[in-house]
């Protein structure tokens, strides 16, 4: 018999003064290149001493070789089944960036790319900077106002991102991501996959067409890859299912768009570095029980296949971890919400090492924070959507089960 887990902790978790930080370091599960993974070349100092002090594990953010999307993988990691809860990443980047999403509106995040003739020869077009991409799509606003009795809205995101908002009668989600997901493949257009969307998915491959003739003379941002299509949906409230005050501190749009979703509270953070968003959870220290600190970078370069580049910024959030850790929560989780290996450049199935810090936890039993260190963990491998769990029993918010 399936178990709804967030519906059983609900009736167990009590309200305590204690606080969790969920750290999550954006695809920070790798593989080995020449001996090491990027968290094992990095010099991390202050993750290795919290290992030490730590339960250790690693999840699997779905099922056993299933590669996740960043939803997926973050409500799993939030205690949300990511089967039961499939969400598209558009309104998740909507959210992110304050678009109004409403019943007859269809959302879907795009990425400017870069076409040779039929070919997309780079899915982010170089990674533009966001005022450059926020130029274009002023460009776009400008010639494209409507397909066939449906509004078109655009809105800039971040770097080679943005939101395309379709407004209409009888406008439906259910459609493939028009995106090849690889380098070096030809134009996908748009496909329903139910019959019901149709006339939407008809909509977008005229969409894409008229983006690229509207883009024809722009030497690098000449076409647009859109996908994770989305009507809002409904999904119960973090807050309200776990009984806490929480906090969401991120840089990137469609983090802040997952964790609007789910009811936390975005906090503005002055700066894009860890020591930033560090400096933005003390601030705010005494206004909630429970903070989500996002880290993107990590899963940038990762895909961008970075070794260096990724140990650096695992680096950066080490250096800064003091800031946190002077903090004292009750409960602090280091984790991904998948792995990003290098050496794939992707997303992939590999488990995520986290480990637990609380004053219940098994001191000593590892060295270091790293992949083979958290395999080899007292808390095994477990499902992501069994992590919320194991961070509320470590802060006390769960009544015994049973006589």
């Amino acid at each position: 018999m399936m178990v709804d887990r967030q519906e059983f902790l609900q009736k167990l978790i009590t309200k305590t003064d204690s606080k969790i930080v969920m750290l999550v370091m954006d695809g920070i599960g790798d593989t080995v290149i020449n001996g090491k993974t990027p968290l094992q070349a990095a010099k991390t100092p202050n993750l290795d001493k919290v290992a030490t002090e730590s339960d250790l594990g690693q999840t699997i953010p779905v099922l056993p070789g299933i590669t996740p999307g960043s939803g997926p993988g973050h409500l799993g990691i939030f205690g949300y089944d990511p089967i039961k809860y499939q969400i598209g990443r558009g309104i998740l980047e909507a959210l992110g960036i304050n678009v109004e999403v409403g019943e007859k509106d269809v959302v879907a995040r795009a990425n400017f790319a870069t076409l040779d003739g039929d070919i997309v020869v780079d899915r982010r077009a170089g990674r533009p900077a966001s005022e450059e991409s926020a130029r274009v799509v002023k460009i776009l606003q400008e010639h494209i106002k409507e397909i066939d009795g449906v509004k078109i809205t655009f809105y800039p995101g971040k770097e080679h991102r943005f939101v395309v908002k379709l407004t209409g009668e009888g406008l439906d989600d259910r459609i493939e991501d028009a995106d090849p997901q690889k380098e070096g493949l030809p134009i996908k257009w748009a496909h329903a996959y139910d019959p019901a969307a149709e006339k939407t998915a008809e909509i977008v491959t005229k969409l894409m067409k008229e983006i690229r003739e509207v883009l024809k003379d722009e030497p690098k941002i000449n076409f647009a890859l859109i996908r994770g299509f989305s009507k809002y949906p409904a999904i119960p409230k973090f807050p309200e299912v776990y009984k806490m005050r929480a906090a969401a501190i991120a840089v990137y749009p469609m983090y802040k768009g997952l964790a609007k979703l789910v009811g936390m509270d975005i906090l503005d953070v002055d700066g894009e570095t860890p020591a930033d968003e560090f400096e933005t959870l003390k601030k705010h220290w005494d206004e909630y029980d429970f903070f989500y600190v996002h880290i993107k970078k990590t899963d940038s370069y990762g895909e961008d296949g970075n070794f260096d580049a990724k140990v650096h910024v695992i680096e950066m959030v080490d250096e800064a971890l003091p800031k946190l850790l002077e903090l004292n929560p009750d409960v602090l989780v280091v984790t991904g919400d998948h792995s990003t290996p290098v050496a794939m450049s992707g997303h992939s199935w590999h488990p995520v090492p986290f480990m637990i810090k609380s004053p219940y936890t098994r001191a000593g039993l590892s060295k270091a924070f790293d992949e083979f260190e958290a395999a080899r963990g007292s808390m095994g491998t477990i499902y992501a959507v069994d992590l919320m769990g194991l961070l509320l029993g470590n802060a006390r918010k769960l009544e015994k089960f049973g006589a």
